[in-house]
């Protein structure tokens, strides 16, 4: 099996079954300098988020094929090899991913199967490398912000919810396309397309209008 890991081709005479796997193989056959990430190795940390194809994958349950190209994840600094930046806390602060204002609401099963998805998310990064806005501005809260954001917005025992809106309308929801980039590689599969399009209805109703564009005329 020959497979492409940062432009370096490798033969790899073991069969592993993962990315992860034949990583670990060339780390410890051919090339000991080699760096990645890997803990849980069981699609529960997000640790080893790579791309591999041109598409963002976990490399612990993603199946290795001849051919592979394995590259690190786009729009993070790179540390080293495949080591990115880890999910900055400083952005999650943002948008105050926990309860602020906790009241005594009593929370049914269907409300907890509203919140539950949204707090699935594993701070893999797959969206953020994904985005092409977060490509073109550093400043554009990464995807899973918004997820975050959402799940505490829908949360019925919290009470305080528009200082999160506030915190996402600059280089925020309206500068995202939509174009489904981060539905298709969150290991999830969390729908964060309709999540963004959620927070842009909510946005709204309690007040806050979509930007205007420089070129806008009216008649």
């Amino acid at each position: 099996m020959n497979i492409e890991v940062i432009e370096k081709k490798y033969n790899i005479i073991a069969k592993p079954t993962t990315v992860l796997g034949a990583l670990k193989y060339i780390k410890q056959n051919i090339n000991q300098s080699l760096t990645y990430n890997s803990a849980c190795k069981s699609g529960v940390c997000g640790c080893c988020a790579v791309v591999v194809n041109g598409i963002e994958k976990l490399a612990c349950n993603t199946t290795i094929k001849d051919g592979d190209k394995i590259e690190p994840l786009a729009n993070k600094r790179i540390y080293r090899d495949l080591v990115v930046q880890p999910t900055q806390k400083n952005i999650l602060k943002k948008i105050k991913s926990y309860l602020i204002k906790k009241s005594d609401e009593t929370i049914t099963t269907q409300d907890e199967k509203t919140i539950d998805i949204l707090s699935n998310c594993i701070l893999c990064s797959s969206c953020q490398s994904s985005c092409p806005v977060y490509t073109i501005n550093p400043n554009f809260i990464a995807p899973f912000v918004y997820v975050r954001a959402l799940r505490y917005i829908n949360d019925k025992k919290e009470i305080e919810k528009n200082s999160r809106l506030e915190a996402i309308q600059n280089d925020g929801i309206y500068d995202c396309t939509l174009c489904g980039n981060c539905d298709m590689v969150c290991p999830e599969d969390i729908p964060i397309k309709d999540s963004i399009n959620s927070l842009r209805n909510k946005s709204v109703q309690a007040g806050h209008m979509p930007p205007m564009p420089d070129n806008f005329m009216t008649f």
